[in-house]
């Protein structure tokens, strides 16, 4: 028979009844009925809440961000991670997605745009702990010798921030960086670019991408310590040889250098390029060898062979300099080698792309326009051809990373849509290499129909619009000049209508007019919403369900006008806007059932409507008064706006 347990100073905090009340068990020093402490944590921690998590949907632009900080995740995939105490007080982020446009972003002459543009506001102010960003881009087909960066604006000057990449799965990237004030962000590849800080007691700069290429600062070249860097970028050897037409012909990596402080050095700087390939230092033909010098902006190359010492080694060729600039080694039979290279550096930048104009073959008035690289017009449309036809590419032309361009509609046929990017009824372009170039847009004619198709075409241009678009005959007796503004023409077919589908698409409404949105997120008039309804087609019962409309209504519908499909959809569309009255999200609905039924075309339109509905109000606005001057925008000239980071 037990007679005594004794279960002194064991930490426990619970027993069963039985054991509590015997007298025989000894329980002194344990914390019982006490609650349980984390092990880890000192004595007196106060429990730390946890980090709020808020994901927003396309129809919000803010979020609110307290002391305690939070994540966020935007409808575009961007991550935000606001640490506690980044903030002293609450205060509301804004962000805003732009098109990427040659005024707005700044570009190296080596660098790929991967990304859109995010706006975060409020501009310029500091936090108190770096903010967590982290941006989706479009993975590089290669990143040989270059990286991923993330961009952003500050201080009046585009600078890049030090980038992490992180991937969730395959083809889905993120660039991450810390930042500890908003402004403009966007990812760009660039060549690996190396930096350090030369002291007055000199140093050495190496390239991590192409170990031979260095710099070697000597002691005294600097009083001050400047800060110099460098990047190197590769010249196909089958595309010089094609251009010279020179089997033999090679050439080093191109040296481009830059520095902070005076432009020239107290003593001369040692640079050292590898000899072009399949060439050594102890049988080449020193006539053949030229050093090529070129100061940005300027766009001659100078060959400067006859003014430098060089000194050769097997595999290497050394010089002095006492200011930085670009150079390039060449080994070739030609004398004249300035302009040469100067066509091979723009061969460099250059990017062979077709242009293709499909139309969709259930809808033919729905146009879809794209430039593709010339590697993947083939896969592109493979895809494309199950719900598109139309002609075959056009012949490749070569654009540079950055370039506008513009698609014209002819031959009777017009763009039947008021879009920010459309000017005169032409649609405006920015070519980037790893982004989709692609817009849908809606056409229409003021010929007639109903007797015959109409033929017409499109044809697109380089540049900005101009103020009169050559005529076909015209551009096509341009086109053998150097400086074409044409580039390709391909033809679009409206089919004939039949009789039943002519009516105007208001017939037989009779609606009172309306305006469904607010001022905040814009307005959808009733011209809007007949357009849309003419947009919609056979899938029009799956935006009306992911509108919340009951089937039975659906099928209610369909009875009323059994033998009326146009009149089916504006039906559905106007009986819920109509009720949608008052309702400031009715247009986030609306935008979000039409993504949910896979009709991201109308979706993107409705889009671009609000978008120059706001434009044109906020101009409004600024011509009477009664608003001040948007916040700067990053490339605008200072006489003409404020400092972006006093938005």
């Amino acid at each position: 028979m037990l007679t005594r347990l004794d279960l002194r100073d064991n930490q426990l905090r619970d027993l069963p009844p039985e054991l509590l009340d015997a007298p025989f068990v000894r329980l002194q020093g344990n914390p019982l009925g006490e609650a349980s402490a984390d092990p880890l944590s000192p004595p007196d921690t106060p429990e730390v809440p946890e980090m709020p998590r808020l994901f927003l949907t396309s129809d919000l632009d803010s979020f609110p961000v307290t002391p305690h900080g939070c994540s966020v995740t935007l409808a575009c995939g961007v991550r935000l991670q606001f640490p506690a105490g980044a903030t002293t007080t609450p205060v509301t982020i804004h962000y805003r997605l732009w098109l990427p446009e040659p005024g707005l972003i700044s570009l190296g002459p080596h660098d790929f745009l991967l990304s859109g543009v995010l706006e975060l506001k409020p501009h310029g102010v500091a936090f108190q702990q770096d903010v967590s960003l982290w941006l989706l881009f479009v993975p590089p087909r290669t990143r040989r010798c270059r990286e991923v960066v993330v961009r952003t604006w500050s201080n009046s000057i585009w600078s890049d921030l030090e980038t992490h990449l992180e991937e969730e799965a395959p083809k889905r990237l993120w660039a991450r960086c810390q930042v500890p004030h908003f402004s403009w962000f966007l990812v760009v590849l660039r060549p690996v670019s190396n930096a350090c800080l030369v002291p007055p007691e000199g140093t050495l700069l190496c390239s991590s991408g192409h170990p031979g290429v260095k710099v070697i600062f000597p002691h005294g070249a600097t009083e001050e310590p400047r800060h110099v860097s460098m990047q190197v970028v590769r010249m196909p050897g089958r595309e010089l040889q094609a251009l010279l037409g020179e089997p033999e012909a090679a050439v080093s990596p191109l040296l481009c250098l830059s520095q902070s402080g005076p432009p020239s050095f107290l003593r001369p700087v040692t640079v050292q390029l590898p000899l072009p390939p399949g060439v050594t230092g102890f049988s080449l033909d020193r006539s053949r060898l030229h050093l090529l010098y070129r100061a940005p902006p300027e766009a001659t190359w100078d060959d400067i062979t006859a003014q430098v010492a060089l000194e050769l080694t097997h595999l290497y060729a050394r010089f002095q300099v006492t200011h930085f600039s670009w150079y390039w080694l060449w080994y070739t039979t030609k004398t004249c080698v300035g302009g040469l290279a100067r066509k091979a550096w723009e061969r460099l930048r250059l990017h062979r792309v077709n242009l293709i104009a499909l139309q969709r073959r259930r809808d033919p008035e729905q146009v879809l326009l794209q430039c593709l690289p010339r590697n993947k017009v083939d896969a592109t449309l493979r895809r494309l051809l199950e719900r598109y036809r139309g002609p075959e590419p056009s012949d490749t032309v070569e654009m540079f990373e950055g370039e506008k361009f513009f698609a014209a509609f002819e031959c009777g046929i017009d763009v039947d849509a008021d879009r920010p990017d459309c000017v005169d009824g032409r649609i405006c372009f920015v070519f980037y290499s790893h982004l989709k170039n692609v817009k849908e847009v809606y056409v229409t004619t003021a010929l007639d129909r109903e007797t015959q198709a109409v033929r017409g075409q499109v044809s697109f241009y380089r540049g900005s619009v101009p103020v009169e678009v050559p005529q076909e005959a015209e551009a096509a007796r341009q086109r053998k000049g150097a400086d074409a503004l044409w580039m390709a023409t391909l033809p679009i077919k409206l089919p004939r209508l039949q009789r039943s589908e002519g009516r105007g698409q208001g017939a037989g409404l009779s609606l009172v007019p309306l305006n469904l949105g607010d001022a905040d997120t814009g307005f959808l008039t009733q011209s809007n919403l007949l357009s849309i309804a003419g947009r919609l087609g056979p899938d029009w019962p799956a935006v009306a369900l992911h509108l919340g409309m009951p089937y039975r209504e659906l099928q209610r519908i369909r009875h009323e006008f059994r033998d009326d499909l146009d009149g089916q959809i504006r039906h559905m569309l106007f009986s819920w806007a109509e009720r949608q009255a008052g309702n400031p999200g009715a247009v986030g609905l609306l935008v979000q059932a039409l993504e949910q039924s896979d009709r991201q075309d109308v979706a993107e339109e409705v889009h671009a409507i609000l978008e120059l509905g706001r434009h044109k109000y906020q101009d409004s606005i600024r011509r009477t008064g009664l608003a001040p001057e948007d916040p700067a925008l990053p490339g605008t000239s200072s006489s003409q706006i404020s400092e972006p980071a006093q938005a």
